[in-house]
């Protein structure tokens, strides 16, 4: 699996779900500017994984918000597991705090295999929060300070996604055709 089909994976989940269900309002803007990093890690072990975080955290601290607004960190392989990628994400936001990046940046979580505390597995909310990759988003607060002033009700985007993804079901999240990640061996 190289580096062009999971990025090509992680934009069809973008452009279909996020923004094709409107599961994020503010994600459109930024990604038809092309402002939306895309990084894949070839980390083998989680040490490595955090060094390219690190990384990516100064590089999206110092870079122009007009080139990069946000970064996706994927890795195709490292996480097939949830419950420790779910672990990792609270190494990623002390990673924030050690860069002293609190109040600039923080880190939102996407895993095939999401799963909201207090939910089965199969429910279709835990969709809110699926893609393609286990993947670390990157996200500048002053960024979503300004999407909130734009759309007044922000607080009420995760009860909407929930009303959007029971409405469409699961049948209607497999009509969408996204690629199926190959964590599990599929061709």
């Amino acid at each position: 699996m190289n580096h062009e089909e999971i990025i090509a994976a992680t934009r069809e989940w973008i452009e279909k779900a996020v923004i094709g269900l409107n599961l994020c309002p503010f994600a459109k803007s930024v990604y038809v500017k092309n402002q939306v990093r895309i990084v894949v890690s070839d980390a083998r072990h989680i040490d490595g994984f955090l060094e390219d975080l690190d990384r990516e955290l100064d590089h999206l601290a110092e870079v122009d918000p007009e080139v990069t607004d946000t970064t996706l960190l994927v890795h195709p392989t490292l996480f097939p597991d949830f419950l420790d990628f779910n672990d990792l994400v609270q190494i990623a936001d002390e990673a924030v705090s050690e860069h002293e990046l609190e109040g600039v940046l923080q880190i939102a979580s996407f895993h095939p295999d999401f799963q909201f505390e207090g939910t089965e597995p199969d429910d279709i909310t835990n969709y809110t929060n699926r893609s393609p990759y286990p993947t670390l988003h990157l996200i500048r607060e002053a960024s979503i300070d300004r999407a909130v002033e734009a759309f007044p009700e922000a607080e009420m985007i995760y009860e909407r996604n929930m009303e959007t993804l029971q409405k469409l079901g699961i049948a209607g999240w497999k009509a969408l055709g996204l690629s199926e990640s190959k964590k599990h061996g599929q061709e």
